[in-house]
C-alpha cells in the first residue's frame, strides 16, 4: 500500500506566490500526496487561484474561511480533515523540490523515523538567487533544540499515527517551534536529511519588524509556553541567537 501524505498549507494574500508553490507540489515525484490549502480569509485574488488549480486536480483540497484566524489555527484545521498517515509542511510563499516527499518518506520508512527535517535554501523573492543554505544536523533532541531552532517548518514531515496529539500552538509566531518541542519533549529525537529539499523564500515585506517580533515569541516560548524560568530562559535565548545568526554564515 503506497502511504497518503497530507500536505498542509496556509494561505494569506499569497497571490503573488502560491502559484509558483502549488505547481512545486504538482511536480513532486511522489504521486500520493493531497494538498489542504487553507485561505485564510484572503482580500487578494489567493482564492481564485486555489481554486483553479482544486478544478483540474483532485489532491488539491481548498478549505475557504470568511475571517482570518492565523496561520496556527489554519495549520490545525488543515491538520484535523487530513486523511494521510503522514503529515508534510509548506507555506504558500515557500517551494519543494521536486523528489522532497520521495527522498523523505523512504528515509523515514528505512529507518523507522517518525519526525524528520532536511536542509533548505534560503532564496530571493523572485526564486533567482541562493541567498544561503540552512544545514540539517543528523539528528536533534529536545534539549539541543531549545538552544539552536534549526527546524525549517516546510521540511518537516511528522508520522502522524505515532503521535497521539499534533497541534501548533495558538501563539503569533513560534508555534511551529512549540509543537517540535511538544514532539521532543518525550526523549525521541527528530532526524535530519543532509540533502536540501526546499526552498525558504525571502519576503522583503516580512522583514525587519517581523524579525523582532519572532525573535521575542521565542522569548515567549521559553517564559510563558514552556514555563522557564527567567535565567533558564535567558540561558537557552544566547543559544537560540547565537545559533541563529551562525547558521547564516
Amino acid at each position: 500500500m503506497i502511504d497518503l501524505i497530507s500536505i498542509i498549507t496556509p494561505s494569506y494574500n499569497s497571490e503573488s506566490y502560491l502559484e509558483e508553490c502549488i505547481n512545486s507540489v504538482l511536480n513532486q515525484t511522489y504521486i500520493n500526496w493531497e494538498m489542504l490549502i487553507v485561505d485564510d480569509g484572503s482580500k487578494d485574488d489567493s482564492r481564485d487561484i486555489i481554486n483553479r488549480y482544486a478544478n483540474s486536480e483532485i489532491r488539491i483540497k481548498p478549505i475557504f474561511l470568511d475571517n482570518n484566524i492565523g496561520a496556527p489555527s489554519a495549520r490545525n484545521l488543515a491538520i484535523e480533515k487530513s486523511k494521510g498517515s503522514y503529515l508534510a509542511f509548506l507555506d504558500s510563499d515557500d517551494l519543494w523540490l521536486p523528489t522532497k516527499l520521495d527522498v523523505q518518506l523512504r528515509f523515514m520508512k528505512e529507518n523507522n523515523y517518525d519526525f524528520t527535517f532536511s536542509s533548505y535554501n534560503v532564496i530571493s523573492e523572485d526564486n533567482k538567487n541562493i541567498i544561503f543554505k540552512i544545514l540539517a544536523p543528523n539528528k536533534i533532541k529536545y534539549s539541543q533544540y531549545l538552544k539552536n531552532t534549526i527546524i525549517g517548518c516546510l521540511t518537516v514531515m511528522i508520522n502522524k499515527d505515532k503521535f497521539s496529539s499534533i497541534k501548533m500552538p495558538n501563539l503569533r509566531s513560534s508555534h511551529d517551534m512549540a509543537l517540535w518541542l511538544d514532539l521532543l519533549r518525550g526523549g525521541g529525537f527528530a532526524f535530519g536529511i543532509e540533502q536540501p529539499l526546499a526552498k525558504y523564500r525571502l519576503v522583503k515585506a516580512s522583514n525587519t519588524n517581523n524579525k523582532f517580533k519572532a525573535i521575542y515569541d521565542v522569548w515567549r516560548v521559553y517564559r510563558n509556553y514552556e514555563g522557564f524560568s527567567f535565567f533558564y530562559s535567558l540561558y537557552n535565548f544566547v543559544f537560540y541567537l547565537f545559533n541563529a545568526i551562525k547558521k547564516r554564515y
